[in-house]
Order: C-alpha cells, then structure tokens, then sequence
C-alpha cells in the first residue's frame, strides 16, 4: 500500500521572520507579508529571535521584519542585540515602527538597520523595501560618484518662514521630492540646499547624515570646484541630492553674499531645480538668495506673529529698494473650503498687509509630525494627506512651467 505521505507537498521553507512584541499589534504587517512571501514566513518574540539566530534554519532567512511601537522604548537594548545578531548572521533588517520617537528610532537605525517603513504601512512600501533588500549592491566608484553634469536649468526655489513653526523645512523638502520624482522618465535633477545653518532640519526630515565637508566647503567657497560641491552632498534614495546644514553648530555670519552667490551659481549650473531652505532670520545674505531666486516663497499662518511680521518685513525691503514684489506668499494649514470664516479672515489678512496669498497649503495634521520623525517624505508615508496632494500640485505646475518654457525658447 502506497502512503500518502510522499503525496504531501513539502512545506515553503522560511525566508523572512516578522518580529514583535505581539505581531497581532501590526495587522497590516500581517497582509502585507503575506502578500509578499505566501507562507514563507514566520513570527517570534524578541527573545526567541535571539535564540533562533544560533540555530541552522536562521541560514536560510534573507531578512527580518523588526516591528515596534512606542510601548518598546524601554526594551531598545535588546532590539539592538536583535538587529546586531540578524547583522552577525547576514540577515537584513527592515525596522517598521509606529510612534516611536526620533531618538529611538534613530538609535536602531544607526545600529544596523537596513530599511524603514513606517506603521501603518504605505501601500506597496514593505514591498518596496523587500525589493530594494534583494537587489545586489552596486557602488558607483568615490571618482564617478562626485561627477555632476553640467546644463541644468537652475530655477532656484527659495523657502523662507515668517514665524517659527510655520513649516518651512517641511514645505521646502517635500517640494524638493515632489520635483525630483515628478516624471517617471527624464525627471529633473533636483538639489535641496538647507542654509538655516543653525537649525536646519533637513538631514533629520530625510534621515541623511551631516557630512563635515559641507562646513569644510562653506568655510572656503573660493576653493569650491565641482567635486568639492559634489562631496559635500548627500543623496535622499538615489534621486534627490541634498546639502545638509553643518553638523555643528555655526553662526549665521559665517557665510558672506559672496559664497551663498557661488553656491547658488554652483548648484544652478548642475541642477534643473534648486529648493533653498532659509533660517527664520533675515541675515546679510538674503538679499542674494532673493534676488537669485525665481520663486521666493514666504510662508505665514492665519495668526498676528505672522502678520506682524510681513509687515516688518514688507517694510524693510522697501526701505532698502529690493524686490518685495518676487514675494510669493502662502499660506500653511489654510482654512478648509468649507470653513467660510476662516477664507474671510484670511482675505482680511491679505487687504490689510497689501500683500496677495497665492498658495493655500491644508493642515496635514499628525502624519506631518511623523514624517519628519521617521525621516521620509510625506509622498512615501502618507501619500493621501491632504498637505502632500498640495505640495505635488505646486510641483507639478512648477515643472510644467520650466517644460513650457523650455519648449517656447
């Protein structure tokens, strides 16, 4: 009699573990993973990780979904350990979290891990992430990594807020990512410079390190030739090229109009698009970044600071003859299009300062916070938010503009 035993299939074999405190907690992670590898994947606790990385079945897994949400924080020593045993073992490791805060978070990141996705998961990100794991890494030599191509149209973008937490840094770097993926074929190359050189937050808000040479660079622009500049940026996902403020902590003062004019030259010549992201203060530079700039955007909110400030800011530049009117002002968390009292009082606003709001951006709410803390664009954490669909209309018309203008020329 012939057992039925051999008729069997034989199970899939793992290739992936998720990770958790309870992976019930993360039933989202549970579809996808399922979408992605079928059966081919199982579950432990943190401690069972560690005693299953010392088992010969932990060879055959290609990575390890580590999931975590702010009830965590306390156990991040042994997240560590986990990550640093998958490392040991050749496993990689995508860390998805859910209301972890920026330290944590970047504290696993630093300690080995390779991917981040955050929770609740984008649609096709873990995907994505899974993919970008398998590919084999292929590093461009330090020689051809630094060359940059000439002939880039350089419209210059420029940021400035008019009180504190407006969302400047926020508007300047989602920009910059909407215009770099805007065309899925023959995309603009786009540069991201963050001079708010005190407190520039775009290395946080696209999780990039500080590079030493950006103070290097801005300390000696005289010297600065093509590959200086190019050593001194950092690249966002092999699309976006950012300078990052320094590491360290510097005055203002540092840089003179003279080199602020020979980055900007610099940046305009390899780059179709260049987004300034600009401190809060006005410093003895602004003037060239305004009148380099296509585009100055000065972003206010529906409140007396931001007032009181266009208005000494209107005029100051009068005072000194300079351009007021390359102002384009916009508005971040904007009354909704059914809030009626809130469209009055920003037309109220606009008549009594003079000035003409161009651009309304809606709240993005908490997904904005996350973002930032996660370090990714809104595009890749909350594709739908209502600030982001704004941010890649302003993109788009941006390059429509530039492309018909091309096209007319």
């Amino acid at each position: 009699m012939t057992s039925t035993a051999s008729l069997q299939p034989d199970p899939a074999p793992i290739v992936a573990c998720t990770i958790s405190r309870d992976v019930q907690d993360f039933d989202l992670l549970i579809e996808d993973m399922e979408a992605a590898l079928g059966e081919s994947w199982g579950d432990l606790g943190f401690a069972e990780a560690l005693t299953f990385f010392n088992q010969p079945e932990a060879n055959r897994l290609e990575f390890v979904a580590l999931a975590i949400d702010g009830e965590d924080e306390d156990n991040l020593a042994i997240m560590g350990e986990v990550i640093a045993a998958a490392a040991a073992k050749g496993i990689k490791v995508i860390l998805i979290a859910e209301d972890v805060t920026p330290a944590a978070l970047h504290q696993l990141l630093r300690q080995g891990a390779d991917e981040f996705v955050p929770y609740p998961l984008p649609e096709g990100e873990l995907m994505a992430a899974i993919k970008r794991l398998r590919q084999p890494a292929t590093p461009k030599p330090a020689a051809e990594a630094s060359k940059l191509s000439e002939g880039g149209d350089g419209v210059i973008l420029a940021v400035q807020g008019l009180a504190g937490g407006v969302g400047t840094s926020t508007l300047a770097v989602n920009l910059a990512w909407e215009l770099a993926t805007v065309a899925k074929e023959n995309a603009p190359r786009v540069c991201l410079l963050d001079l708010d050189l005190q407190r520039g937050a775009a290395a946080t808000y696209l999780d990039l390190p500080r590079r030493d040479a950006v103070f290097e660079m801005l300390n000696d622009t005289e010297a600065m030739d093509e590959e200086v500049f190019a050593q001194a940026l950092v690249t966002h996902e092999e699309t976006l090229q950012v300078l990052t403020a320094p590491a360290d902590l510097v005055p203002l003062d540092i840089v003179t109009p003279q080199d602020i004019e020979r980055v900007l030259d610099m940046a305009a010549r390899h780059f179709d698009f260049v987004v300034v992201d600009m401190p809060g203060a006005v410093v003895q530079w602004t003037e060239t970044v305004l009148t380099a700039a296509h585009v100055y955007f000065a972003l206010v909110e529906l409140e007396m600071r931001s007032a009181q400030n266009t208005l000494r800011l209107k005029q100051a530049l009068q005072a000194e003859d300079l351009p007021f009117e390359k102002l384009r002002f916009a508005l971040n968390r904007a009354p909704r299009f059914t809030d009626l009292n809130g469209k009055a009082r920003v037309k109220r606003m606009a008549e009594s300062l003079g000035i003409s709001i161009e651009l309304h951006l809606s709240d993005g709410g908490r997904q904005v916070a996350q973002a930032g803390d996660h370090g990714t664009p809104l595009a890749r954490s909350a594709p739908k938010n209502p600030l982001r669909r704004d941010v890649a209309k302003l993109a788009q018309s941006l390059f429509d503009l530039g492309r018909d203008a091309t096209e007319a020329a």
